[in-house]
């Protein structure tokens, strides 16, 4: 494998575009897992995610200039909720979104306990939560939508 540099930093409502692109090549591979039920990253629009930029921080990975991961985190009494962890497909497995996880915990000090979801059919994203220190505390089916797995981390 080749070397490559990732610079993760804070992304700006004017990288939304290019995040709600990634978003919907990325989310392909989970809406497959669940039959291609339309999840909600796919069905987002640009208005809503720049909508979010008022109250989310989003961080974005990039390489040679073009992003190729991206989180958002909402903290809300002392809990980081994060969303939304994508990574291009082409550069998934190479230790990107365990980077943004990692600059979750850093950009967010004060935090003391950081939650996330996915569908429990999404074993790869478990896995990678979990190795990131993250444990399920509960596991729910939302009327009309995919079961999730909730998980979190404390410190």
């Amino acid at each position: 494998m080749s070397e490559f540099k990732v610079t993760i930093k804070k992304a700006t409502v004017e990288d939304a575009q290019d995040i709600l692109s990634l978003q919907k090549l990325a989310y392909q591979i989970e809406a497959s897992l669940y039959g291609g039920y339309p999840i909600p990253p796919l069905v987002e629009s640009l208005d809503d995610l720049k909508a979010n930029f008022e109250s989310y921080v989003f961080l974005k990975a990039m390489v040679d200039g073009k992003i190729v991961g991206s989180v958002r985190v909402l903290e809300k009494s002392g809990t980081c909720h994060v969303g939304r962890l994508m990574v291009h497909p082409n550069w998934q497995n190479r230790g990107i979104g365990a980077r943004l996880l990692q600059e979750v915990e850093r950009v967010f000090p004060a935090c003391r306990r950081f939650e996330l979801c996915t569908g429990t059919k999404s074993e790869k994203n478990i896995r990678l939560y979990e190795k990131a220190g993250y444990r399920t505390f509960k596991v729910e089916k939302p009327p009309g939508n995919v079961e999730l797995v909730f998980l979190e981390k404390t410190r």
